[in-house]
């Protein structure tokens, strides 16, 4: 393999199969198979991406996986769910998946189907690898068996109804997963405790500091940056545990800090807005009114 910079682009289903030594798709723009059946002819690039969406079930890991910031071990099935040019790595070294089922598809595939504009939606294709379902039996019963259909329906003669079928099946498949992610943001609670406690520590010492002064507006990516969580993620999982998204607690933490700059200084309007990142005032006062049905002036003479 020669070396270039950035991530190596796997170009096509044909020559993810060339990289496990599986004979060439049925289908070129699709393709499931056992993970048990590979046999990698070269090792795969630590640095890559596909040109493709992937989604798998793996099982039996030995060690254990990185989610967010800590290391869970695991015996049960794992679902991730890859986007084209989306950038992976991998240690090299790691311990191959001994038992599993992939299902890789290009956006062509999708051509014409609703489903083309409803994977724009699955956040989850945007999650880092770290942050894969972890299903219970019954889930992995579940999506086991969707997959075991698209592989039939793969392996079967090609008819008019072929690319319908499997599609159908993958929106089904990525019904269910949307469903159990939503379980595992509830059930990981320990996990997801430590992320609310560290995200009110990253909101509290962003506004306490002059942080916005040098750094401007707080965003989504320097929370997500700070705790090692992908956005989409990150925004999923609060949404789900507290009823809104990083952005809303972002707002909530930045109106709660000019209420009270607006009631225990002298600072002027523009001025609070300067100090808490705006770089014109007239967005800070437009934020401040939809959050209150009051302008910034309107509040601080409440006080008065």
């Amino acid at each position: 393999m020669k070396n270039q910079q950035g991530p190596y682009l796997i170009k096509s289903i044909r020559e993810l199969h060339q990289f496990w030594g599986l004979p060439k798709p049925r289908n070129p723009l699709v393709s499931v198979f056992q993970l048990e059946d590979t046999v990698p002819t070269h090792t795969l690039p630590e640095i890559h991406m596909f040109d493709f969406y992937a989604i798998s079930i793996k099982k039996n890991f030995e060690g254990s996986m990185k989610y967010g910031q800590k290391y869970y071990d695991f015996d049960s099935g794992v679902m991730s769910f890859v986007s084209p040019y989306q950038v992976m790595s991998h240690q090299q070294g790691d311990s191959s998946p001994k038992e599993g089922i992939s299902l890789v598809f290009h956006p062509d595939f999708l051509a014409g189907f609703t489903l083309a504009r409803l994977i724009r939606n699955c956040g989850f294709f945007s999650y880092q690898l770290s942050e894969a379902l972890h299903l219970s039996d019954e889930e992995e019963q579940i999506v086991g068996t969707i997959q075991k259909n698209i592989e039939t329906e793969y392996k079967s003669n090609i008819d008019n109804y072929s690319q319908k079928v499997i599609i159908a099946q993958i929106e089904l498949l990525l019904q269910y997963a949307d469903r159990f992610y939503n379980r595992q943001f509830i059930t990981r609670k320990v996990a997801n405790d430590d992320i609310l406690v560290r995200l009110e520590e990253i909101l509290s010492g962003y506004f306490n500091t002059d942080a916005p002064l040098q750094n401007g507006l707080l965003t989504v990516h320097y929370i997500s940056d700070q705790l090692n969580i992908s956005t989409n993620y990150l925004s999923d999982m609060l949404r789900s545990i507290t009823g809104q998204s990083t952005q809303q607690h972002i707002h909530n933490k930045l109106i709660d800090k000019a209420k009270e700059l607006l009631t225990t200084t002298n600072l002027s309007a523009r001025e609070i807005a300067y100090q808490l990142g705006f770089e014109y005032p007239q967005s800070f006062n437009k934020l401040f009114k939809k959050k209150t049905d009051l302008s910034p002036l309107e509040f601080r003479q409440t006080f008065n």
